[in-house]
């Protein structure tokens, strides 16, 4: 097994860890391309960095970033959706050109969503890929929204959020029929294309898909298995999501 496990003291060490790499990145290759995450995970991570930018100076003037996902059938200006996540806890506070900011549509036409994705995977692919992705880790074992089932080799595409998925959104979104049943996310295989990948699964909620994903047999099941097979992936963990390995 290639991938690292690092168990930090607590999540604020491993949210400092990632943030230094990430600033190293930056630091020595100014127009790196990073791939961002949401849910609750990052945003730390996101207010580590816009702390960094204002007091220690870190540029993300140059950086082009792409988002693993968003939500299908609402506005990008909803509060729910990933578009208004990624400004508010990040994109407005650094200067980062917002020319240089992907993420996927929201309400993207059926008949143009297979363009769509393509589109995006394209341009990941001409700007010479992600240099450093962000990943956080669902229930289900998903990375992005690669629910149970999706191959090491998908790319991105539309595809239809898994039920569990969806219950753990409802406390966002107010009730199950207010949550989205379809999103579009980067692939398994766009994921897995970046050249440095980091995962961070904090508390003891996320131990025993952790533990699957790191003991288990490598399984498109859990898609978060897949990491183990890249050349330069990690799992940064607390204590609590580490307790089960």
């Amino acid at each position: 097994m290639s991938v690292q496990i690092h168990t930090h003291a607590d999540r604020g060490a491993a949210i400092k860890a990632v943030a230094q790499e990430i600033a190293s990145l930056v630091r020595t290759k100014p127009n790196a391309v990073l791939g961002l995450a949401t849910g609750a995970t990052p945003i730390p991570l996101y207010q580590e960095l816009v702390r960094m930018h204002r007091e220690e100076g870190l540029s993300f003037a140059q950086v082009t970033s792409f988002n693993l996902d968003e939500y299908q059938g609402i506005p990008r200006e909803h509060a729910e959706s990933y578009w208004t996540f990624m400004h508010q806890i990040f994109f407005d506070h650094i200067d980062i050109d917002p020319s240089r900011i992907n993420l996927p549509g929201s309400q993207v036409p059926v008949d143009d969503m297979t363009a769509h994705c393509a589109t995006y995977e394209a341009k990941i692919v001409a700007t010479g890929g992600i240099d450093y992705q962000i990943l956080g880790i669902g229930r289900t074992g998903h990375i992005g929204f690669n629910e149970p089932g999706s191959p090491a080799d998908c790319i991105t595409r539309e595809i239809h959020l898994d039920e569990i998925t969806r219950q753990d959104a409802v406390p966002a979104f107010g009730g199950i029929d207010q949550v989205p049943t379809s999103a579009i996310t980067m692939g398994c295989g766009t994921i897995l294309a970046a050249k440095k990948i980091a995962l961070m699964a904090f508390g003891e909620k996320k131990a025993d898909i952790v533990r699957k994903a790191l003991q288990e047999p490598i399984t498109d099941l859990i898609s978060a298995s897949f990491l183990r097979n890249h050349p330069n992936a990690a799992f940064h963990l607390d204590p609590e999501a580490a307790s089960v390995l």
